[in-house]
């Protein structure tokens, strides 16, 4: 499966504890990163500095469903049951 342009749930759902571009301290989960556009494109896709954590991520209909917002429910809720205990 190929991403779906303007989906950008990969770059909201999951907390990134590393540092990426232009968010020094990672990200929490439920966030949008700083590097989606308006649309939910990535900005720095292809781009030398692209995470290699971003790069990992594989599309796949399990994780993506048929559509955005399938997506961001299934992302949350990976997200939520792996998070650790606080």
């Amino acid at each position: 499966m190929k991403c779906r342009n303007g989906c950008g749930a990969c770059c909201i759902a999951p907390q990134i504890s590393t540092p990426i571009p232009n968010m020094p301290n990672g990200k929490p989960a439920g966030v949008a990163c700083v590097n989606l556009d308006e649309s939910f494109n990535c900005t720095i896709w292809n781009h030398a500095d692209y995470p290699s954590l971003c790069r990992a991520f594989q599309a796949d209909e399990e994780h993506c469903g048929a559509n955005r917002h399938q997506a961001l429910i299934t992302l949350t809720r990976m997200e939520s049951e792996t998070a650790p205990d606080i």
